[in-house]
């Protein structure tokens, strides 16, 4: 339950507190990325109320629980391994959409670089710590944060592929981490199902 919770609260703050956060703000966002994020924070609200179960099952030495609950530990498992295949092929295709979502903010801001445009871009340069696309076409006077370093920050569309690797790294270590918990949870659920068994017949 301990673990399932912080997933939950791990994924809520990729999705609500990181610096991706600023591209789901707009109308277009990364959808392949924060799928992700909701499949990590579903399968911490999973695991959660399956440790429900596996406390139930082993106070009450119910068979029939602890079934459940290996069942669910198991669902939970398969569901882990097909988020982190997806993640990883779907990666590519999440940076892209991020990079698309800034170059169409950067082409508004270019076309009427007050108002909305200049309040878009410019979040999204909070955001990332960055300024522009590095491209010679930037134009002077974009917004940029205060004591930002350019020209080593000046490609927006680099650090978004950074960010984007860093955190989809981040997914993946909790990920394996939660997989090695299921897995221990599975194993001990069923030497305490078998143990249960005996018991009972042995009486």
């Amino acid at each position: 339950q301990l673990a399932g919770l912080a997933v939950i609260a791990f994924g809520l703050w990729l999705r609500f507190g990181g610096p991706m956060a600023e591209f789901a703000t707009d109308k277009k966002s990364p959808e392949l990325f924060f799928m992700g994020l909701y499949v990590l924070v579903g399968a911490g609200a999973i695991m959660s109320a399956v440790g429900f179960f596996g406390c139930c099952g082993a106070a009450r030495e119910s068979q029939c629980l602890i079934g459940t609950f290996f069942a669910c530990l198991l669902v939970i498992f398969a569901g882990e391994v097909t988020a982190g295949v997806f993640a990883f092929i779907g990666k590519k295709v999440a940076i892209q959409e991020a990079q698309k979502i800034y170059e169409d903010a950067y082409e508004d801001y270019m076309k009427n670089p007050v108002g909305k445009a200049n309040s878009t871009i410019y979040r999204y340069h909070v955001a990332l710590q960055c300024c522009g696309k590095g491209s010679v076409e930037q134009p002077t006077g974009l917004p940029c944060p205060e004591n930002i370093q350019l020209p080593k920050a000046s490609n927006c569309l680099a650090e978004i592929q950074n960010v984007i690797d860093t955190q989809l790294r981040l997914v993946g270590i909790v990920g394996i981490a939660i997989a090695s918990i299921t897995i221990f949870g599975m194993i001990f659920s069923m030497v305490l199902c078998c143990t249960i068994r005996n018991m009972r017949e042995m009486i």
